[in-house]
């Protein structure tokens, strides 16, 4: 069952168990990778009309049709909503309203559930020592070859910002 299905059944599932809080975070992780297909759809359509100059075909149209989201779309919503319940998180502790606190706790620990098991520092540090080696890099001017190669091999489990602190650390010693 892929990461959507499984978001489906379990909005079902929320549904009739009557679960608000399930519920509203999976509409939303769901409106958001709806929004994810559309952009997408018009970002093809907009080469497609850039290659040929002008109004898209009803064949062109009907492969538009096709777009589905695949597992990394999914993945990058599921990513998104997690980081925007973060964000509201520390914002409503900064107001002190634990209520809205409480709520995007238990959202998060759901969104989280969804998302592939998160790399530890240590693991970071070991993929960024294998990157700093592969790129022959020895100082911080070489961050950026660095990310190009780490940043592949970490995505959707690690925490860009964790992973470029542990890069600019190694290459600070």
């Amino acid at each position: 069952m892929t990461r959507l299905e499984q978001l489906n059944a379990d909005l079902i599932a929320a549904l009739k168990a009557g679960d608000e809080v399930r519920k509203t975070a999976l509409r939303q992780v769901l409106a958001g990778v709806k929004q994810a297909v559309l952009d997408k759809r018009a970002a093809s359509a907009s080469a497609t009309r850039k290659k040929q100059g002008g109004e898209l075909t009803g064949p062109q149209l009907a492969e538009l049709d096709k777009i589905t989201p695949d597992d990394d779309d999914v993945l990058a919503v599921l990513q998104k909503e997690a980081k925007a319940r973060r964000e509201a998180m520390a914002d409503a502790q900064k107001a002190g309203r634990a209520d809205l606190v409480a709520g995007n706790e238990a959202e998060l620990r759901l969104i989280e559930s969804y998302l592939p098991r998160g790399l530890a520092r240590e693991e970071v540090m070991e993929l960024a020592r294998a990157a700093i080696a592969e790129a022959g890099v020895t100082d911080a001017k070489g961050m950026g070859a660095v990310m190009k190669l780490l940043a592949p091999r970490t995505k959707g489990r690690a925490d860009g910002k964790l992973v470029s602190d542990v890069v600019r650390e190694l290459l600070s010693h």
